[in-house]
């Protein structure tokens, strides 16, 4: 079995590329999701984000506000400096290792079941987490900064200029594309249209299925 990373910065159009890996017959699994049913209420990694971030990350319904948290994360003022780093790595340090755990374990399931399968872990931090050692391979994908600015302000329903503010912001936290291309074993440039995205993915999918 083939594990594989899958990353690249904000809105670089990870999500998509994983989607055309899966069409092709790869397994795939997104850490954005993991997240999310870890911050599910009662479960440990829940409890512990309002232990340190406070009640005020909760939505009326107690469910996390991950808007509110990313605010506080990522946000300026008396909470952060330099970008925000020293909240987001507080907020890492809580989520990251559940995540990475129950990603670990769903690729050994993967392989136990299909000792040939190519399994695709999509997440945004895997070297900024130094997680990448896990893998067989990197798979790195990058775009223009103006069309990461363009998805995040499709994606979020905001105005272009406050998309770009926030992917500025929260890029600043993120290790930058030049140096997550040299950790990388094949990129994928999402800049093109989607069949120039398509035919990359085909070409780094051949290779997997020719190494096994």
């Amino acid at each position: 079995m083939f594990r594989i990373g899958l990353t690249g910065g904000i809105a670089s159009g990870k999500s998509a590329v994983g989607e055309m890996f899966v069409k092709l017959g790869a397994y795939l699994i997104q850490s954005d999701a993991i997240a999310h049913r870890l911050m599910e209420p009662d479960r440990p990694v829940y409890d512990e984000i309002v232990r340190s971030f406070g009640p005020v990350v909760l939505s009326p319904d107690r469910t996390i506000n991950r808007a509110k948290l990313a605010e506080m994360a990522f946000g300026s003022g008396d909470r952060s400096v330099a970008g925000g780093a020293p909240r987001v790595k507080e907020l890492n340090a809580i989520v990251h290792p559940a995540v990475i755990a129950h990603e670990n374990q769903w690729m050994d399931d993967i392989g136990a079941r299909d000792p040939n399968a190519i399994a695709i872990v999509e997440a945004a931090l895997i070297l900024e987490a130094g997680a990448a050692d896990r893998f067989d391979h990197l798979i790195v994908v990058t775009c223009a900064p103006e069309q990461r600015a363009q998805r995040f302000a499709h994606r979020q329903g905001i105005s272009a200029e406050v998309a770009r503010a926030e992917v500025e912001r929260r890029m600043a936290a993120q290790i930058p594309d030049q140096e997550k291309v040299k950790a990388a074993d094949f990129v994928i440039d999402n800049s093109g249209s989607l069949k120039h995205t398509e035919a990359q993915v085909r070409q780094v999918f051949s290779q997997f299925r020719s190494s096994r």
